[in-house]
């Protein structure tokens, strides 16, 4: 697409630091540095060593990104970078380095909201999204369903989301329980391989005529299995079939709801995105209700499932392409931004009656702090 800029794309929101290149909707190249084996004995994330690494790797993972594209930084035409949600120092650290690239070569700069850049990941795999679509982001700490239309302009509906731990967190703690290694997700899916779903009788949360039908719930069902150990305590833990139940259990309720959600809102196309699209049963199990229910199912390839820059080039890419506004000097991060437009430009100071601009032209709501999109 003559024309249209390279846009770098950059993030750093956990253990991961990821960069990227997309112009007119197609990856140049990316490349992702990964601190999670200096996590891994901790069984779990530790913010300030996360930190650190992005520090350490920033520069070269750039570097990288672009010799696999084989450009150089002056041919960098925009800057796009996760500011929200996420660790507040990992944030810090990518942000920075954004501002550093996007000043010394005087380009555009936008905030972009992490979770959106994993709905435009899909796009760099199988082209456009369709209008309308149903999306399933499902990762360590987000289990939403979204009703997508136009990704830059639009405003993100959501359907239903988690009232406590989202389904990787459940897979990262009940994979501690059972003594298997951080992280859990691919952990109980390599365990489960050799095991029996029908072995244990874990819940399906939320699934009941009373309950909210789009909203989901891991806290119980993390009990369950703990319970479920507990029972088997001095004796031999059959890992396999718990692990195979429990990845049984995650993946029943949240296609079971994704696809509802498609027939219920007329939409015929579901997006899977995150980390947790990257489990098998997930997958094989929204292929086979999809296609039972008449729905074209797209899922990113695994690489770009997980966190990573090439899907925030993408969101830039998006928005350089809408004409959206590009984020004011004093753009900061907002580690809970709430999952409302893709571009997410918080600012430091204080906005308490004053109205700013969406990336649609709406306006935002008054007097609220650091969530708005200036113009």
């Amino acid at each position: 697409m003559q024309g249209t800029p390279v846009v770098l794309g950059i993030e750093s929101s956990c253990d991961e630091t990821g960069v990227g290149l997309v112009r007119g909707g197609r990856l140049l190249g990316h490349a992702v540095a990964s601190s999670m084996a200096e996590h891994a004995r901790f069984g779990g994330v530790v913010p300030e060593i996360a930190a650190r690494a992005h520090v350490h790797v920033f520069t070269p993972v750039v570097h990288r990104a672009l010799a696999e594209a084989g450009l150089r930084m002056s041919d960098i035409g925009a800057v796009a970078v996760t500011t929200g949600p996420g660790l507040s120092g990992a944030l810090q650290v990518g942000l920075a380095g954004a501002k550093g690239v996007a000043y010394a070569l005087g380009v555009p700069l936008y905030g972009v909201h992490h979770l959106a850049g994993h709905v435009a990941a899909d796009a760099l795999a199988h082209g456009p999204l369709p209008d309308p679509c149903v999306v399933l982001i499902i990762s360590g700490g987000h289990t939403s369903l979204l009703l997508v239309r136009d990704l830059a302009r639009d405003p993100i509906v959501h359907l239903g989301d988690t009232l406590d731990d989202a389904a990787g967190e459940c897979f990262d703690k009940v994979a501690r329980v059972f003594g298997l290694p951080y992280p859990g997700g691919p952990a109980i899916d390599r365990a489960a391989r050799e095991g029996d779903a029908r072995a244990v009788a874990f819940p399906r949360p939320l699934t009941g005529p009373r309950d909210d039908p789009y909203a989901f719930s891991f806290s119980g069902l993390k009990t369950a299995a703990a319970r479920w150990a507990e029972r088997h305590r001095g004796q031999a833990l059959p890992v396999a079939d718990g692990a195979a139940a429990l990845q049984e259990a995650i993946a029943d309720v949240l296609t079971r709801k994704a696809v509802a959600a498609c027939t219920a809102h007329g939409v015929d196309t579901l997006v899977v995105v995150g980390g947790v699209a990257a489990n098998s049963r997930v997958r094989a199990l929204a292929e086979e209700r999809c296609a039972a229910a008449g729905l074209t199912l797209r899922v990113p390839p695994l690489k770009l499932c997980t966190d990573n820059g090439a899907m925030i080039a993408a969101i830039g890419d998006l928005l350089v392409r809408a004409g959206a506004a590009p984020a004011p000097l004093d753009v900061s991060i907002d580690p809970s931004a709430p999952l409302e437009y893709a571009a997410l430009h918080p600012v430091d100071r204080p906005l308490t009656g004053r109205t700013g601009t969406a990336p649609d032209g709406f306006p935002t709501e008054p007097g609220r702090t650091g969530k708005v999109s200036l113009t």
